[in-house]
């Protein structure tokens, strides 16, 4: 009996522990649970809401480029990529071989997916390919169940409805660089393209727009179940151009007539630019899709360099048409008038250096008229030798050249204008007067860009106005600026606008003005440098100025081998060839530049080319159209 008691008693003691053991396990529970509940509620609510929201960033719509007349330059086609998120599948290798069963992809591309795995978390989508054909899309949603981590977004392509003609003006758009991808999340959507060249990289911000979101509910698997909000995007801003888009085609099939060339033409009065042309050139659609290695390097090494613009990055040696600067520095240094003569043999002695004429036999006895239409390089010769190479410097940098004008395009070079200063801090030595000579006549280490040298026209015949050249309307500027009606010395005095018009004069003398304007009206007169290519319509005549940039002089040597001509060279050895001109000649409102790589001479390749564009931006008269 006593031993049963025993064993009741020890049983109940076990009992009282162990119920003890579980009171207390189960108040700690209850206290844990409750601190959980009440006290961090609100943290694991918010981490919980979290695992089964999904915020996704919404891609904005890159904004239009187009026309003064609304005419569309650079739009966006509709885009089907194919994605795969490395997180929603477990053998990211093996879905890619089971999408090349359906979709035709290259180990290239294999690999660059699997190169961007490692680079990105495993929860950014990351493009495969983009451009997907409607079919190749209704396949791939067709076998979505095997195809695990798989997905396909309708995004955008960038579209240029002109292809080569307004490639160097509207640019192109590639892919977003490896660094810059960590700048902005943006940027690291999956095919996500940002401006590379001209205004698309000049005005990617403003282009680009900005993201939105969408919150998306998702189950364990990721997949999304509902959208539970959306914050829309904002789409990039559309930017009106200056340029006429027909007009601008027109000049880019001009200047395919040859191998390499280059135009501006602006307005002389507001500075804006209807046609920026470069020759040859390139269709920016390639670059949307993704340019081929072969295509690319065959672009890059073509020595006519059809990936730069030539018109506003291209610096060449000015030639005759810098004898405008040299003949406006002599009037207004007072050294000259416009009946000041200088008789020309063919050369012009300097100590014992013979400076030639471009005319072996010479031109006789000229007056500043003369020079400028028949180009007499000994006239400046001697202009130069009294007047010194600072006065020409000077006036060359007032009428725009050697300077950068904060142009729309970031392919723009300020060119060089050479003088006493220049050349003792860079080449660290003494100016002789022979360089002034060559500088008079643009030879030498002048160099200016076609762009500068319609600006330097423009100044000179809109009465002396500090005119700048423009492309891009911004925000609060109009595109109809016009010029008063209000004559000043015969010449319409320039509307004061916050783009490239000004009201700034640029203190020379109206008579000046009209004294060089009048020898480069007698440029495209009988005996002119460029009587060819004259415009013979009425009210349409232009007046201009032709130049040829010296590349290589032939020698002695070459000519003892039956080289008598530039055309005998081989093309890369040619002078260029230039022409600078305005129309009409009663009342300026257009001016132009032509310049012909290695075209020989400015009278026979780049006046014939100016002839054409001058009298078709007279016949579209873009100035007189209101725009869009």
């Amino acid at each position: 009996m006593d031993r049963d008691q025993e064993k009741i008693d020890f049983f109940s003691r076990r009992s009282f522990v162990i119920g003890g053991l579980q009171a207390l396990g189960m108040s700690a529970l209850v206290g844990r649970l409750a601190w959980l509940q009440l006290v961090e509620g609100e943290k694991y609510r918010t981490l919980a809401e979290n695992n089964r929201i999904n915020v996704r960033i919404l891609p904005p719509s890159r904004g239009q480029i187009v026309d003064r007349f609304g005419v569309p330059l650079a739009t966006n086609l509709q885009n089907f990529q194919v994605l795969v998120t490395p997180e929603q599948t477990e053998d990211v290798e093996e879905t890619l071989e089971n999408l090349q069963k359906i979709l035709p992809l290259s180990d290239r591309i294999v690999q660059r997916v699997l190169k961007k795995l490692k680079q990105n978390p495993s929860y950014v989508p990351i493009e495969i390919r983009g451009n997907l054909e409607w079919e190749d899309v209704a396949e791939i949603e067709l076998n979505m169940p095997h195809l695990p981590g798989i997905s396909v977004q309708a995004g955008e392509l960038r579209s240029y409805p002109y292809k080569d003609s307004t490639a160097h003006i509207i640019g192109y758009v590639g892919r977003v660089s490896e660094a810059d991808q960590l700048k902005d999340p943006l940027l690291a959507l999956p095919g996500f393209l940002v401006g590379k060249t001209a205004i698309e990289k000049k005005y990617d911000l403003e282009l680009r727009g900005k993201a939105g979101k969408a919150e998306m509910e998702v189950n364990v698997h990721g997949r999304p179940v509902r959208e539970l909000s959306r914050t829309a995007a904002q789409s990039g801003q559309r930017l009106v151009l200056s340029i006429d888009a027909e007009y601008q085609r027109f000049v880019q099939q001009r200047l395919a007539t040859e191998r390499s060339a280059s135009a501006v033409v602006m307005d002389v009065h507001t500075g804006e630019v209807y046609a920026c042309a470069s020759h040859p050139s390139f269709d920016p659609n390639a670059f949307s899709g993704g340019i081929s290695v072969a295509d690319w390097e065959q672009m890059r090494d073509d020595p006519a360099q059809p990936l730069n613009n030539k018109a506003v990055g291209g610096q060449y040696p000015p030639g005759s048409t810098f004898k405008i600067v040299t003949a406006l520095a002599g009037l207004e240094s007072g050294f000259i008038d416009p009946n000041w003569t200088v008789f020309c043999p063919g050369h012009y002695d300097l100590g014992n250096m013979r400076f030639h004429c471009w005319k072996s036999g010479g031109h006789g006895t000229v007056n500043l008229n003369g020079a400028l239409a028949h180009s007499c390089d000994t006239y400046f010769y001697k202009l130069s030798t009294m007047i010194g190479i600072d006065r020409i410097a000077d006036m060359a940098r007032t009428l725009g050249l050697g300077d950068v004008y904060g142009f729309d395009l970031g392919e723009e070079r300020g060119g060089l204008i050479p003088d006493i200063k220049w050349k003792r801090k860079v080449k660290k030595d003494v100016w002789h007067q022979g360089e002034t000579l060559n500088a008079a006549i643009g030879q030498g280490d002048d160099l200016s860009t076609p762009l500068q040298l319609a600006t330097m026209l423009s100044r000179v015949v809109n009465g002396g106005y500090k005119v700048a050249p423009w492309l891009v309307a911004r925000d609060g500027d109009k595109m109809d600026l016009t010029a008063s009606s209000a004559l000043r010395n015969g010449t319409p005095k320039p509307f004061s606008v916050s783009l490239g018009g000004s009201d700034i004069e640029l203190g020379i003398d109206p008579k000046h003005l009209r004294a060089v304007m009048d020898g480069l009206e007698a440029v495209c007169r009988q005996g002119g440098t460029a009587y060819a290519s004259r415009i013979v319509e009425e009210n349409m005549e232009m007046g201009g100025k032709t130049g040829t940039s010296q590349v290589k002089r032939i020698s002695k040597a070459e000519r003892a081998t039956g080289v008598r001509r530039q055309e005998d060279l081989p093309w890369h050895l040619r002078h260029h060839a230039l022409f600078v001109g305005y129309a009409p000649t009663q009342a300026p409102r257009y001016a132009c530049c032509v310049l012909v790589d290695h075209g020989a001479g400015g009278s026979t390749a780049a006046a014939p080319i100016a002839h054409d564009i001058m009298l078709e931006i007279q016949k579209r008269d873009p100035k007189a159209k209101p725009p869009s």
